[in-house]
């Protein structure tokens, strides 16, 4: 068996402990190390998205939404008032009515957070100028 050199990647974690063996077909033992993904690794390879969940339900919100709009009004322009098709589309549009109540909830809350920072850099910054000035 030929060794081939383990290249180290900066910045991940050079733990063992997560590893898997499997027996290969010939009787050869193949240990296969899973490297533990941080936090910054993970920003860095989404570009940041993971903080931005409520932009990525909007679309499918709207979608839902209008899917319940047009089953509930197929439903009800044939009168059948507690069939299936209704219940789905009461079930659809109130689903949409959810995503998009908590896609809304969601930026609100990432605002204030934004706010809360951007006041406690500000006030960081002010209380640093007067120290070199006093």
């Amino acid at each position: 068996m030929t060794e081939e050199p383990i290249k180290e990647i900066l910045g991940t974690p050079t733990s063992s402990k997560p590893m898997t063996m499997e027996k290969s077909p010939n009787s050869e033992v193949v240990v296969t190390t899973v490297p533990l993904v941080s936090e910054i690794q993970l920003t860095a390879a989404t570009g940041g998205a993971e903080l931005s969940c409520y932009r990525c339900i909007i679309p499918f919100a709207v979608v839902v939404l209008i899917a319940g709009i047009v089953v509930t009004a197929v439903a009800y322009s044939f009168n059948s008032h507690g069939s299936i098709i209704s219940i789905l589309g009461l079930v659809l549009l109130s689903s949409g009515l959810f995503l998009l109540a908590s896609s809304a909830l969601c930026w609100k809350v990432r605002q204030r957070s934004k706010k809360a920072k951007r006041r406690e850099s500000q006030t960081a910054l002010v209380a640093n100028q007067r120290s070199l000035f006093a």
